[in-house]
């Protein structure tokens, strides 16, 4: 959700056409099943097993079963709750698909997407896998405003890339296609995003009046003041406006304007004291793309434009 404003900005091909395959289906996915180790059959030889990377994990994982992961289940299409309060959505899907590869459930915690870093300091996650961008600060650990240090850096596994868009009330668009189009109006943002970072970076260049900001802890209480005419305009990552557009209202509420910018990748965080789980996320990803899929679940969600071909460690600039 969050992304470095000094990223080259990088429009992307509409998606908004393929946001209306997305489905609110699917259900919280469990991990893969039965031996977790190599094994033999009676012949000697060595046979498949179940989670084929399950021996890359730590073992206290291999132990317990279970990676703990810090999300703020409030952001559909990525994650989300569905009408029957199942956890769903792109991270859910592709965390069940790691899970697969590595023997374990990847079991989802709901926290606000601003305290999602600091759980993972402090153990209370095991990794961090929400629309999280993948950024150099996050890397190092330093405040993307002040460039001063603020806590431990964290180490990311890439999965996927997504760019920012502008929405605002269908048919009351006042003719903003851009960011600076926003000079002297109200936008509201997710708290802690790249579009809140954006918001204040294009606000210094304003020359007729700043960008008024105002904050939510999640993108849905956003789209609702947006909805009563409490700001002009709203944005998020583009899958996540463009399911907004799709979705709200029936399609009635809310309309894309301008293009999406700042394209980077979405990283799942894990701590840089705990290398060998990164690159045990590493491999199940690069599996899952590899065995098709990753590909599945990218079309299944209606965000193709946004597939990576393979894992990368810290690839955010």
């Amino acid at each position: 959700m969050t992304a470095s404003i000094t990223r080259r900005p990088r429009p992307l091909r509409s998606r908004l056409a393929a946001a209306g395959a997305i489905t609110a289906a699917g259900a919280l996915l469990l991990t893969g099943c039965g031996d977790q180790t190599a094994g033999a059959d009676k012949s000697g030889e060595k046979k498949e097993t179940a989670a084929p990377l399950a021996d890359k994990l730590p073992k206290k994982y291999q132990d317990s079963g279970v990676v703990k992961v810090g999300s703020d289940i409030a952001y559909p299409p990525v994650e989300f709750k569905d009408k029957d309060g199942k956890t769903v959505g792109l991270d859910v899907d592709l965390a069940a698909a790691l899970g697969k590869q590595l023997g374990v459930e990847l079991k989802f915690e709901n926290g606000t997407f601003d305290t999602l870093l600091g759980g993972l300091r402090s153990k209370r996650y095991d990794v961090a896998m929400s629309a999280m961008t993948d950024t150099k600060a996050r890397q190092e650990g330093l405040d993307s405003e002040t460039g001063k240090k603020v806590g431990e850096g964290v180490d990311f596994v890439d999965y996927f890339t997504a760019g920012v868009s502008i929405y605002t009330n269908k048919g009351k668009d006042q003719g903003i296609k851009t960011w600076q189009d926003l000079c002297g109006k109200k936008i509201v943002v997710q708290r802690g995003t790249v579009s809140h970072d954006l918001a204040k970076a294009e606000s210094e260049k304003c020359e007729k009046g700043e960008i008024k900001m105002e904050t939510f802890d999640n993108d849905q209480q956003a789209q609702t003041r947006l909805r009563s005419g409490g700001a002009d305009a709203g944005s998020s990552d583009f899958p996540v406006a463009a399911y907004a557009v799709k979705t709200s209202g029936g399609g009635n509420h809310f309309e894309l304007v301008g293009e999406q910018v700042e394209a980077a990748p979405y990283g799942i965080a894990i701590s840089k004291s705990n290398p060998e789980l990164r690159d045990a996320i590493k491999a199940a990803l690069d599996a899952v793309i590899e065995n098709g899929e990753y590909d599945k679940i990218i079309k299944k969600w209606g965000v193709e434009d946004g597939a990576v071909t393979e894992a990368v460690v810290n690839g955010g600039k």
